[in-house]
């Protein structure tokens, strides 16, 4: 089964996803799509990982890939499994900071092309960016646009897709939570 998990900062998506997981009680790989490094000069983006980090249980495994998500889902994804994708758009962030158009559409077809053959379960989370203004800047209207798009896509492959508002899931498709 593929999930989408969308909803805002600190909305609870995160906090459901790993819920859905835990639940489907399969063995659980994590994979993270932001890697904090000791020479990483976000502290709150830091406490922010350290924060997941300490609320994942201990058995579950850790895969760390900020561009190759179709690589990895390939590789790990197995009928015994479920893989939990935290989070898209830094994923998409860290393809748009390339500043390579072609890998950051390579890197999304074949993330698109390889769901349908995957086992197991697969929940992806996501922050839902376009609720706003438009935004001011070149980058930053990319950037919601390409997570428009690439959630649109994804909602369309998925067996359920829920917002998550104030730690409430809203089921926009499939069988409700």
């Amino acid at each position: 089964m593929l999930q989408l998990i969308l909803g805002g900062a600190r909305s609870g998506k995160s906090r459901l996803a790993e819920k859905l997981a835990t639940d489907s009680q399969l063995q659980v790989t994590y994979i993270a799509t932001y890697i904090a490094t000791s020479q990483s000069q976000d502290g709150e983006m830091n406490e922010r990982v350290a924060h997941h980090r300490a609320r994942r249980p201990a058995e579950w495994a850790l895969i760390e890939e900020p561009l190759e998500l179709a690589r990895v889902l390939r590789e790990s994804a197995s009928a015994d499994r479920c893989l939990l994708v935290d989070c898209l758009t830094l994923w998409l962030t860290n393809l748009l900071m390339l500043d390579d158009a072609e890998r950051l559409s390579a890197e999304r077809e074949a993330l698109l092309d390889c769901l349908a053959s995957l086992p197991g379960e697969i929940i992806f989370v996501s922050n839902e960016t376009g609720m706003g203004v438009v935004p001011l800047g070149e980058l930053t209207r990319r950037y919601v646009d390409e997570a428009g798009w690439l959630h649109q896509a994804l909602a369309e492959r998925c067996q359920r897709v829920v917002l998550t508002v104030a730690g409430l899931p809203l089921t926009l498709k499939g069988t409700a939570l």
